[in-house]
């Protein structure tokens, strides 16, 4: 048990917070026991099981996020990830029927992006649209069908709630292709192409920054002025870590490693909790 648990990665739910606390931001009336509910099916069942999925489906050896030396999985990771599924959608229905729903439809892109049969993940144009829709748009629009009773007429009525989940698909699928950048050889022998792989150290970097680029200049367009700067201000530390990295790897292409990928992961993570958390303590529609 000790095994499986550690393949589930919870702790690495933390990197996925932000489209969560973004989506919070833009609620004006607030349930808090619904957000106490739809962070709880999240960040402890729903990615820590998708985690455990990858885990079990690729079985690696070499470091992969959060981990530096993953354990074996053994059968019984499997079904404690099918587990977890099948709790989070009974309980998402407590929340409401389309916040289940959606979260049906993030769990198949999962399964679908890590499985053996179908392996989203080993195509690099189809494994970054997977990414970029499913924990960018669609993770904040569901997260807002369990925590807004009008979201519907929301998205229909005000084009800026669309250009942030957008925003927010720019910004995880700007940080997708560095999260590979460490694994261009271990998943070459699985037969996996990632985008990072087909865009080289370099071109890895000059497009995250380039789609990074896009996330901010929409949330410029739909958040207010003090809400954007006070986020930029959140971000500066992982922007002067970004820079440096990318002119170290730059000069030599064994810096694109695990440890420095692991660094921004936490330094961008921590900056953005941050930034979209005070802006929902304090700038909520």
């Amino acid at each position: 048990m000790p095994t499986t648990l550690k393949l589930l990665r919870i702790p690495f739910s933390f990197f996925l917070m932000p489209v969560y606390l973004l989506a919070l931001s833009q609620v004006s009336q607030l349930d808090f026991f619904k957000a106490g509910m739809v962070f709880v099916i999240l960040h402890l069942l729903i990615y820590p099981a998708s985690n455990g999925y990858n885990s079990y489906i690729d079985r690696d050896t070499g470091p992969i996020g959060g981990l530096r030396q993953p354990p074996q999985p053994t059968d019984q990771l499997y079904w404690l990830t099918l587990a977890m599924d099948i709790c989070g959608l009974l309980l998402a229905m407590f929340v409401s029927p389309l916040f289940a729903l959606t979260l049906l439809g993030y769990i198949l892109a999962s399964r679908a992006y890590s499985s053996e049969n179908i392996r989203l993940k080993k195509y690099p144009v189809v494994g970054f649209l997977t990414i970029f829709c499913f924990q960018g748009i669609w993770t904040y629009v569901m997260v807002l069908s369990g925590l807004s009773t009008d979201i519907l007429n929301r998205l229909s009525h005000e084009p800026r709630i669309l250009g942030i989940g957008l925003a927010a698909s720019c910004l995880i699928g700007g940080a997708y292709p560095l999260t590979q950048i460490y694994q261009h050889t271990s998943d070459a022998e699985r037969g996996d192409q990632t985008l990072s792989a087909l865009l080289g150290y370099r071109g890895t970097f000059i497009f995250s920054s380039l789609l990074m680029s896009v996330g901010q200049f929409l949330l410029a367009l739909c958040l207010p002025a003090k809400a954007f700067w006070l986020l930029q201000l959140c971000l500066l530390p992982a922007a002067l870590y970004f820079i440096h990295w990318a002119k170290a790897v730059w000069r030599n292409s064994d810096k694109a490693d695990f440890d420095h990928t692991m660094r921004l992961n936490l330094l961008a993570s921590s900056c953005l909790n941050l930034g979209f958390g005070l802006i929902a303590l304090l700038g909520r529609p």
